[in-house]
């Protein structure tokens, strides 16, 4: 007879590398526990507008992906949770992990009654507070679980009442706790992701003081359809269309007082956001300054390609410095060409930051033994027997790599477990 426990795997983290993870294991006849610290799955390819190589919506791809996770009994999902602790060793690891509350039950049938009660605002963190969103929330379109979410400060209000009492299928528990669920498995496989690194760390650069001052992820927020802005590229300031944008590379990446590695896939993110632009725009001009340009293998094409756009100026230099002009809000960029050994000031509407990855194992609590490197990612894919580093916890990487390396946790999980 088969030992569940030491059979079934532990996945922590549900972007695309967990989600890879968990669905390969648990089709493949193990009990899997997937623990997300959002209330949805999909991390941060859930935000994109647009992922490499087919340039499609991410929703394409991750409907396929849920549809696999209702079909398999096995697997079992717990969204606004997070591993407190794990313990143990091969075949038998106890972890301990806590699940915040959502005020909302299984009953949800994410009809909306409980948004149209509710005249609460906050901040929209799915679009990275560029807009305000009703505080009984559905995360977004195609959210996993398809379950709407009450804030905190929304249940425990006066309001919280009303909320409730709108809903029609009782699925409103106020008085919902955060609760702790101890298990035990046989291998863990660690897949906490990234966080987009701080830009207001970059105090030459503007972010936070200048409102035209972006990050590369918000931008993908506003080409987005279901975006703050309903896909339209315009200027924070004033809700205008810019006619001059600038992409600055290396924005804290590659400097040791800030993230000393390249993240990898910045070059492209910018180039696709630069596609963006133009796309949406056929007469705005669009900067990107860089040190070198990153583009690998069958994206390289994508480059050559944009690089024939006379509209898209690909500027070899080091942005330094940016200021505002405080009537117009325009941009003024001062940077060094590195190739003509001048100092030059370029005005533009816009300015897109391309920050980097900050892996999560240097922000999160993570288990001791698993060792960081130099830049905070987890040092081994086996950290130990039968515990798993994966995806950009321990390198940085793109879409498809991430789901690749996905696999090769399952693969290496499951022998794990077999193997015992």
């Amino acid at each position: 007879m088969v030992d569940v426990e030491t059979q079934s795997i532990l996945v922590v983290g549900g972007g695309m590398t967990g989600l890879t993870a968990a669905i390969e294991a648990a089709e493949a006849g193990r009990e899997v526990y997937l623990v997300e610290r959002n209330p949805y799955l999909g991390g941060r390819v859930a935000q994109l507008h647009q992922y490499f190589p087919k340039l499609c919506p991410p929703y394409c791809g991750l409907e396929i992906n849920f549809r696999r996770i209702k079909g398999n009994s096995k697997l079992h999902v717990l969204t606004m949770a997070q591993v407190e602790s794990v313990s143990g060793q091969k075949g038998s690891w106890d972890a301990r992990i806590k699940i915040e509350p959502r005020y909302v039950n299984e009953k949800c049938t994410a009809c909306g009654k409980c948004a149209e009660a509710c005249s609460m605002e906050i901040d929209n963190p799915f679009n990275y507070s560029m807009n305000k969103m009703k505080a009984a929330y559905l995360p977004h379109d195609m959210a996993f679980p398809f379950r709407y979410v009450l804030d905190p400060a929304l249940a425990k209000s006066s309001e919280g009442q009303a909320v409730k009492d709108a809903c029609p299928y009782g699925a409103i528990e106020l008085d919902m706790q955060a609760k702790t669920l101890d298990i035990k498995v046989g291998a863990v496989v660690w897949a906490t992701g990234w966080t987009p690194y701080d830009p207001k760390r970059l105090d030459t650069l503007g972010y936070g003081a200048y409102p035209n001052v972006i990050t590369n992820v918000m931008m993908e927020r506003l080409a987005a359809g279901n975006g703050p802005t309903n896909g339209k590229i315009l200027r924070p300031s004033d809700a205008q269309a810019p006619k001059t944008v600038a992409f600055i590379q290396c924005a804290g990446s590659r400097d040791e007082n800030h993230l000393p590695f390249c993240s990898s896939v910045c070059c492209m993110a910018s180039m696709k956001q630069a596609a963006y632009v133009r796309a949406q725009y056929p007469e705005a001009k669009v900067y990107i300054f860089f040190i070198d340009i990153r583009a690998m293998d069958r994206l390289e094409t994508f480059y050559a390609d944009l690089k024939k756009d006379e509209n898209v100026i690909f500027f070899k230099g080091k942005v330094a410095k940016i200021e505002q002009d405080g009537v117009t809000k325009n941009l003024v960029l001062r940077v060094e060409d590195t190739a003509a050994a001048s100092l030059n000031r370029i005005n533009v509407d816009m300015a897109v930051l391309a920050t980097g990855m900050q892996p999560n194992p240097s922000i999160y609590h993570q288990p001791a033994f698993a060792q960081r490197d130099d830049y905070g990612f987890i040092a081994a894919q086996e950290v130990t027997p039968g515990f798993f580093s994966a995806g950009c916890s321990r390198s940085p990487l793109n879409v498809s790599e991430s789901v690749q390396d996905g696999t090769a946790a399952a693969l290496k999980a499951i022998q794990s477990v077999v193997r015992r």
